[in-house]
């Protein structure tokens, strides 16, 4: 038989520093997580400002969901959608639209412009494009899919989309150019992909 080993006693002092030692560090390491869960839940303490100047699409919705028919490429794309026929702020939108993608400068080849419309063109305006944006990617738009997504009468709209087809922001006919090349930039700056 072993004699029993006699464990020297710890003094409760040291027993009530040990707990609250093992409580502190519980409260370290679970504390942020909990903090966080219930800021995402509750949503108190986010902040108001944003760093984009569209309207930011955060559902995960793509090209072929908003009705655009036609492969694209492999790129970021400013898109521009029309559901009616092209006036001047459709017009405007696709000029904008180059002018983004040309503004890009050395991002130029990750990226790409495309109109999709859900009329034909005007004949003169289409021979227009075909001269002056030989580059301009053009797709079809299927209205029901587009109205039950975007809403009806909105008329023309530019879109970012990212190279796997998703949604990310949406600007009407009244964006400002500077405002969108700085959101495309700073899109591709952050972009692992494209």
């Amino acid at each position: 038989m072993n004699p029993a080993i006699a464990l020297p006693e710890v003094p409760s002092s040291q027993r009530f520093r040990g707990r609250l030692q093992l409580i502190l560090i519980l409260t370290v390491v679970i504390g942020p997580m909990i903090l966080a869960s219930a800021m995402y839940q509750w949503r108190f303490w986010v902040p108001e400002t944003r760093s984009y100047h569209g309207e930011l699409i955060g559902t995960g919705q793509t090209r072929a969901e908003l009705g655009v028919v036609g492969a694209a490429e492999p790129l970021w794309q400013l898109l521009v959608t029309v559901p009616d026929v092209c006036d001047a702020a459709c017009k405007e939108l696709v000029f904008l639209a180059r002018q983004v993608h040309i503004g890009l400068n050395r991002d130029v080849g990750r990226a790409s412009h495309g109109l999709a419309a859900a009329q034909p063109l005007a004949a003169d305006y289409d021979a227009q494009l075909r001269r002056e944006y030989p580059q301009l990617g053009r797709y079809q738009l299927e209205l029901q899919a587009y109205d039950k997504m975007a809403g009806k009468g909105e008329g023309a709209r530019l879109w970012i989309v990212d190279p796997h087809g998703n949604l990310v922001l949406r600007y009407d006919a009244s964006s400002k150019g500077k405002a969108i090349l700085d959101d495309l930039r700073h899109l591709l700056k952050i972009s692992q992909i494209g």
